[in-house]
């Protein structure tokens, strides 16, 4: 996984755009600049990992 990681790093730092799609919640806010929560096929919420707690992104994952 770690060399996973250094590439996507490599990646958006020379400008590329990286999805990652991913179950586990401090993965996603480790490796992400921006968060994206789907429910039922709909986008429920837009995040920044930094500024954004992992209760109110788990609520918007949920759709709550």
């Amino acid at each position: 996984k770690y060399d996973i990681y250094m590439l996507m790093r490599r990646l958006a730092e020379n400008g590329s755009s990286v999805i990652l799609i991913s179950s586990e919640l401090p993965e996603v806010l480790n490796m992400s600049n921006r968060v994206l929560t789907i429910c039922e096929g709909r986008i429920t919420g837009e995040f920044n990992p930094e500024l954004d707690s992992q209760d109110r992104i788990m609520e918007k994952t949920l759709g709550l």
